[in-house]
């Protein structure tokens, strides 16, 4: 199918991209600096895109039969949480307004529940340099559960999410995160590319968040 994967060229956004020309999707990319993108396929088209745009993005993205933001503000900029909730409400709006109906949001693992009533980033072990980035992805997730028309699915990756291999195996959650045998919430950014595109394929957990790990 054709799917628009907007953030192609970052931390998640570049092995979902690698996943999705894998299985034979027509992938257009949107970033912010073309350049980023190394990849080299037939079925690869990359164009520059302001996600702060909705207009610009709502353009970029019609025709598509899905849309996946692995948008990302930067962990680095001052204006983190303003910034990723603001540009994940216009992506939200430009998918709408494109008349896309699959819509993809890779969010964090801040709001899973490690008790009952108590979310990862308001425990005091919460990593501070983590917590505005955790904290918008949260407010948006909030957000993103009253979209009527969308077929949304939001994603929160395991606690600990690294670089690493490619097994193709995980296991899914709802609300709370999946833990090993040696209790650690872990997942290679590869297989959550996997988890991402067989939620896609297989039209899994519409309207809803899932988790996974090993």
């Amino acid at each position: 199918m054709k799917v628009a994967i907007i953030g192609a060229s970052g931390f998640v956004g570049t092995p979902l991209t690698r996943e999705a020309l894998s299985r034979g999707h027509q992938v257009t990319a949107i970033v912010r600096n073309p350049e980023k993108i190394l990849v080299k396929d037939p079925h690869l088209s990359v164009v520059k895109g302001d996600v702060f745009q909705a207009d610009q993005i709502s353009a970029l993205v019609k025709g598509h039969e899905a849309v996946i933001s692995a948008y990302n503000a930067g962990w680095g900029n001052p204006n983190l949480y303003t910034d990723f909730l603001t540009g994940s409400k216009d992506i939200q709006e430009a998918t709408r307004k494109a008349g896309v109906k699959r819509f993809l949001v890779v969010g964090g693992a801040g709001s899973l529940e490690i008790a009952p009533g108590l979310q990862l980033v308001d425990t005091p072990e919460f990593p501070e340099a983590y917590k505005a980035g955790a904290t918008a992805a949260r407010d948006y997730f909030n957000f993103l559960k009253g979209e009527k028309e969308l077929e949304w699915t939001f994603i929160s990756p395991a606690i600990l999410l690294q670089p690493g291999e490619r097994t193709g195996k995980y296991r899914i959650g709802k609300n709370s995160p999946v833990f090993d045998e040696h209790h650690e919430s872990k997942i290679s950014v590869e297989d959550l590319a996997v988890a991402i595109l067989d939620a896609l394929d297989q039209h899994l957990h519409v309207r809803e968040r899932f988790t996974i790990g090993y």
